[in-house]
């Protein structure tokens, strides 16, 4: 059904706007009497552009953030750095409580908002704009979950300038977004909620590094010195079985791993313990049923079940996702060898860049760790093919992998770190859900219906 909205074309040039996003009748309001509405842009003391400058993933240089490591109100650790003179970081260093927001992307992520707590020694990509927030107007936790609520969003992506695959939301449009300036003493609330959501979250990663950190010990991955070679060679009866003529095939730093295994610790193919290993099939997309799970929802050790497409149920049973399962990515660079277990109770459906691996013997988090782990990730780069556009991880080549069957006990331990993990994970999610419900009965509140 179409919707149709009158708009005065007096007022279209007013602003130089013509879109129909920028007129949405959702967004264009009336604030109630008594309540106070302002520009960003009048509550900010700095609202900036990033740095504009080349990235590596190699630990050199500063840790940069990009759009990637804000999620769901809060800025995680960056994964690249940035080759800068220190004074240039200096310039453009991160302080406690900056809010990040991602300026230019699809429509569907531009706006993300993440606030900085205790990532300081960080800087920040040009496609992220700094805002700094006058504490005793806005404080900038508060912004930030406004930010974050369908109202907010609303506001940016009115604000967005687009075209046929990109969104841009320029500083001079981000200071015109307006937002309710509701007393300090409430604001307040809101922040002692995100900043125990944040505490949580912080617990979470602890428990994930511990975990992880605790099976490359028992892996001896700790005290795994190892030299990239200029050169190296491959024995021709090993081309011949493995049919492999591609050189990362035969990179010798796994077999550097595999010789220097602590006793006790014995890897065997990882077929020997899967009961299923096979990617999912192109997806019957519709309105409503099982949700879809793809590879940008499989994070290291986490499945993200949000944002997720539904589709009818798989025709072939065994290729519905259930609790248990382990997922691992098998395409793209970037995305691909990232693995994580699947514990919900609702099954799910994979796409076609998903493999399904099904276990009796190994815990679906243990396995999953174990695949992160730079064990795991050594044989993705050995077993991956394929040009730099287009890897594939094939699952005739994942059953190759080989695997450390951890004793029973041991995988129990790294279970109860996992679920410890999750379990702080969603109450994190749940404070940050009371803190954006707070925020929008203040803003239901403020606006005429």
């Amino acid at each position: 059904m179409a919707a149709v909205n009158l708009v005065q074309l007096s007022e279209a040039v007013a602003h130089n706007r013509f879109s129909a996003e920028f007129f949405d009748p959702r967004y264009v309001f009336e604030p109630v009497a008594g309540s106070e509405w302002a520009p960003i842009g009048r509550v900010l003391k700095k609202c900036e552009y990033g740095l504009s400058i080349s990235m590596n993933s190699v630990g050199k240089g500063f840790p940069i953030f990009r759009m990637n490591e804000l999620d769901d109100c809060f800025a995680l650790r960056p994964e690249k750095f940035a080759n800068i003179s220190q004074s240039e970081f200096n310039a453009s260093a991160l302080q406690e409580n900056d809010v990040l927001f991602n300026r230019t992307n699809s429509f569907e992520f531009v706006g993300r908002t993440g606030i900085v707590k205790d990532q300081t020694d960080c800087t920040f990509a040009s496609y992220l704009i700094r805002l700094v927030p006058d504490a005793a107007r806005l404080l900038p936790e508060f912004l930030t979950v406004y930010l974050n609520t369908p109202f907010g969003i609303g506001q940016i992506k009115r604000r967005a300038m687009r075209s046929i695959n990109q969104a841009n939301v320029s500083g001079s449009e981000v200071r015109k977004i307006l937002i309710p300036l509701v007393d300090l003493s409430v604001q307040q609330e809101v922040a002692d909620l995100v900043n125990a959501a944040f505490s949580k979250q912080r617990d979470a990663l602890s428990y994930f590094a511990t975990a992880q950190s605790f099976l490359e010990t028992e892996l001896g991955l700790d005290k795994l010195t190892f030299q990239k070679p200029v050169g190296y060679t491959a024995q021709l009866r090993n081309i011949e079985v493995s049919r492999r003529i591609d050189p990362e095939h035969y990179f010798p730093a796994f077999s550097a791993f595999c010789a220097a295994l602590p006793s006790g610790v014995a890897l065997s193919p990882l077929a020997n313990h899967l009961d299923f290993c096979q990617r999912g099939k192109q997806p019957i997309y519709a309105k409503a049923g099982l949700p879809v799970i793809n590879s940008k929802h499989v994070q290291p050790n986490r499945v993200i079940m949000e944002g997720n497409r539904f589709a009818l149920s798989n025709p072939v049973d065994d290729l519905q996702i259930r609790s248990g399962d382990t997922l691992i990515n098998g395409t793209g660079r970037g995305t691909i060898g990232r693995a994580a277990p699947y514990l919900n109770v609702t099954p799910a459906v994979a796409d076609n860049h998903v493999t399904i691996l099904r276990s009796n013997s190994l815990d679906p988090a243990y396995l999953s760790l174990y695949l992160n782990s730079a064990a795991g990730q050594m044989q993705v780069e050995m077993h991956q093919r394929g040009s730099s556009g287009q890897l594939e991880l094939y699952p005739f080549d994942i059953r190759k992998f080989l695997v450390w069957p951890a004793p029973t006990g041991l995988q129990r331990e790294l279970r109860e770190l996992y679920d410890k993990a999750t379990a702080a994970e969603q109450e994190s999610r749940r404070l940050l859900d009371q803190a954006k419900a707070c925020v929008e009965q203040l803003i239901k509140a403020a606006v005429q219906p």
